[in-house]
């Protein structure tokens, strides 16, 4: 198994986190793929933008598959200067896993969580991986996470 699964999945078992590590031999980078993975639409799904504050900090804001972030309404919450976009080689430094397999917990970071992500019971997330999901309820996605909830889609 790809090693960044196989650390999330010992995060999840340590933590003793209510979530179901799923890996699949296809691409679950984007939205439409995952979708396909599992049957599923993208309003099961969430996505996890990392940015990065002019300080450096790592910001993630969880949005539903179908939505978009907005870096305003991030910049307002946190009352800092928009942030950008993290890079790929950025994103496994700060976090751990690759871009495109970013869990949405499980490491240190600033989470925002849009409130339309909890209009569901179970989502879908980065399950470490691009081959791989992982499927958990949205309470426990907001424990794990430490999220704010915030408006933060476009």
């Amino acid at each position: 198994m790809d090693p960044y699964e196989e650390k999330l999945k010992a995060f999840i078992h340590e933590n003793q986190l209510q979530a179901e590590h799923l890996s699949f031999n296809q691409s679950c980078h984007s939205v439409t793929e995952a979708a396909l993975a599992v049957h599923a639409s993208a309003e099961d799904f969430v996505k996890n933008i990392c940015l990065i504050a002019a300080s450096g900090d790592l910001v993630v804001a969880i949005v539903k598959g179908e939505d978009r972030a907005s870096p305003k309404r991030i910049s307002d919450a946190l009352g800092i200067p928009p942030p950008r976009l993290a890079k790929p080689e950025e994103i496994l430094t700060l976090t751990g896993y690759p871009c495109g397999g970013t869990p949405s917990f499980g490491y240190p970071a600033t989470v925002l969580i849009d409130p339309r992500v909890l209009e569901k019971e179970f989502v879908y997330s980065g399950g470490g991986s691009e081959n791989a999901l992982v499927k958990i309820s949205t309470r426990e996605l907001l424990r794990s996470s430490r999220g704010r909830i915030i408006q933060i889609r476009k």
